[in-house]
């Protein structure tokens, strides 16, 4: 078995395992993972506004339904994430919306 002795070996943890080992160029230039903004509510799925349960301003706790969104016949209520107020709602009823686009803006 021949190994080349000149690759550099690039350390890394996973669950408490300690690894060593040489990382792909396509790895290395991935697109870097970014902790989502829990105040930005954005649509999982592409699909139409049905209902808005709420209105700028309001108060809202973790888990209180904002929006109804319709995606391939299936009705997704989009909820709180988390306690706060509505600061600015992105869009209105009967919007078509497609993934990742900002729905409700939260305080």
């Amino acid at each position: 078995m021949s190994e080349n002795k000149n690759k550099i070996l690039d350390d890394f943890t996973i669950g408490g395992m300690y690894y060593k080992t040489t990382l792909t160029e396509k790895f290395k230039n991935r697109k870097q993972y970014k902790e989502p903004d829990i105040n930005l509510i954005k649509a999982f799925i592409p699909g139409t506004i049905v209902d808005i349960m709420v209105k700028q301003g309001q108060k809202v706790s973790n888990g209180e339904p904002l929006l109804l969104l319709e995606a391939m016949k299936m009705r997704n209520i989009i909820i709180a994430p988390q306690d706060g107020k509505i600061k600015k709602l992105w869009v209105k009823k009967n919007d078509l919306v497609s993934r990742d686009q900002l729905l409700v803006e939260m305080d």
